[in-house]
């Protein structure tokens, strides 16, 4: 637990800025950015009525409660000097009650900048109360920010010392940015994980070239890894945290080409396809539907997982700008591939989703017979429930036995078309991997507005027509939901590498075949978008 700062405590925290700021010049930078004012963290706190209660000179007036960040701005500029750049990180809006809102942040902006001793303000929002205000996963609206952090702009503007205000806000494209300058809401746009998406943002906006950006979709997958001491990473963008090998500059022609196919059109097939034909192969990209995008397209289907058509649709039009040949409604066989003379096959053909009804509360019943009922017409895979979706006004029970995102996103949809949803699962908590992201809660207000219930602690026994039997897994008592139109299970998904197996022997005669994605093991777009990529530089 916290305690009071004492004198000591503040002495220590205003001297540590003092000496990284003296770090940062003798390291040859330009400038420093002061932070701790956003984002809850500690100058916010002391800035804020809801944290600060202090009854000293750091307390109760607002004079009081900004000294701290006021002597600290000060050291930084002592130590940084007249020609390095100094600015500071505030919120426009902490977001939440007793907080600092947009007139409270226009009024701490003014008398910070009226000292004279900054250069920027840069805006932000939230605190670690609610998370999705600072780091907001889709379908939160770009440039969200924008209304409190233009308040905060109008009042340094006016004020004694006006000093350019940098807005954030998940502003993705030049398009969008352009807007927010010339509505003046900000004088500079800033971002992070646009750049973590595309590195070459800036370049590619500078050319004009804004439809050749790879978008940030807002599937927060890079905040997951990060919060996993993993390297930081992409949901599509393969080089990220792998810059060496895999970024601007690495990808060489191929001094003898080759013609490959690749069999399978989701994002996985679609990465190998790119790259290989950016290496100089001639490529056949295979699809047995009628459209690209495999498991991404059907995602997109929920109302919040829209701008995940980023994804696919970048990757479809890169595609066809690297002349890869498409041809869908087409199903690769072994016999097509020899007989067409292809070199080289990535097979990426995906996974389908598992009926069987059992979790990993069973493991070794997953070999015998399926959960009695799972077969009937009223029973589907979570894949077949995004295909497919209900008839307004149906009765659905989501059952999930994963943890992850898939059977949010079905009860999302099937609610989305009218049905009354009950999700239910074997685990404590509904979803629990998306506390990686940092958007379950966010989720979970959004289905329970949309009607949604939630059931945790029960296994799946069996389903006797428009019945489904329960039982709690604590306490083994029997729990029936009936009356249910429609049943989804969330179990996981079967590799589907028949061809790969198929065309295995052929390798001794010198075929180059690799295996990536849900087809090698079912997993997350990334694994299946970065193993299409390592695939293509392999061939």
């Amino acid at each position: 637990m916290p305690h009071v700062m004492t004198s000591e405590d503040i002495d220590a925290i205003r001297e540590g800025y003092r000496l990284t700021a003296r770090h940062a010049r003798s390291g040859g930078l330009d400038g420093v950015e002061v932070h701790s004012m956003a984002h809850g963290y500690l100058l916010n706190q002391f800035l804020s009525p809801a944290t600060n209660h202090r009854t000293d000179a750091f307390g109760g007036s607002l004079e009081n409660r900004l000294r701290l960040v006021m002597e600290i701005i000060q050291a930084t500029r002592e130590e940084c000097g007249p020609d390095m750049i100094v600015g500071a990180r505030i919120n426009s809006d902490d977001g939440h009650e007793g907080g600092l809102r947009p007139e409270d942040w226009a009024e701490v902006a003014t008398r910070m900048t009226a000292s004279g001793l900054l250069d920027y303000v840069s805006c932000s929002h939230g605190t670690y109360l609610n998370r999705m205000l600072i780091y907001p996963t889709s379908p939160q609206s770009h440039g969200y920010q924008m209304a409190a952090t233009r308040q905060v702009r109008q009042a340094v503007a006016s004020g004694a010392h006006p000093v350019p205000v940098v807005g954030v806000g998940r502003i993705v494209t030049p398009a969008e940015a352009e807007r927010h300058l010339a509505a003046g809401d900000c004088d500079f746009v800033a971002m992070a994980r646009a750049l973590i998406a595309d590195p070459e943002w800036v370049a590619k906006a500078a050319r004009d070239e804004g439809g050749e950006i790879r978008p940030c979709v807002g599937a927060n997958w890079c905040m997951s890894s990060i919060f996993a001491q993993a390297p930081i990473a992409c949901i599509h963008n393969p080089a990220a945290g792998n810059e060496r090998e895999l970024g601007a500059g690495t990808l060489k022609r191929v001094a003898r080409a080759r013609k490959v196919a690749v069999v399978g059109g989701g994002p996985g097939g679609m990465r190998a396809a790119l790259t290989a034909a950016q290496r100089g192969h001639a490529v056949t990209l295979f699809e047995r539907g009628h459209e690209l995008g495999g498991q991404i397209r059907l995602w997109s289907r929920a109302p919040s997982r829209t701008e995940f058509l980023g994804i696919t649709d970048w990757l479809e039009r890169q595609v066809v700008k690297a002349g890869v040949d498409i041809r869908l409604q087409t199903v690769a066989n072994e016999e097509m591939l020899l007989a067409d003379g292809y070199g080289a096959v990535v097979v990426a053909t995906g996974s389908q989703g598992l009926r069987h009804g059992w979790t990993p509360l069973r493991p070794d019943r997953w070999n015998g017979p399926p959960v009695s009922g799972t077969g009937q017409p009223n029973v589907m895979s979570y894949m077949e429930a995004l295909r497919e979706g209900v008839a307004p006004g149906a009765r659905a029970l989501v059952y999930d036995g994963l943890g992850g995102r898939q059977a949010v996103v079905v009860a999302e949809y099937l609610a989305a078309q009218g049905a009354q949803v009950e999700f239910v699962t074997w685990l404590g908590q509904a979803a629990p991997d998306l506390a990686a992201s940092r958007d379950w809660g966010k989720t979970y207000g959004m289905l329970r507005r949309m009607g949604v219930h939630f059931s945790t602690d029960l296994e799946l026994v069996a389903i006797e027509g428009d019945s489904v039997l329960l039982r709690d897994i604590h306490t083994s008592e029997p729990e029936t939901r009936r009356g249910i139109d429609t049943i989804v299970l969330a179990l996981g998904a079967e590799a589907q590498d028949s061809l790969f197996h198929a065309l295995a022997p052929r390798r001794a005669q010198g075929l180059a075949l690799h295996l990536i994605g849900d087809a090698l093991a079912p997993r997350r777009a990334d694994a299946a978008i970065r193993e299409g990529e390592i695939a293509a530089r392999a061939l």
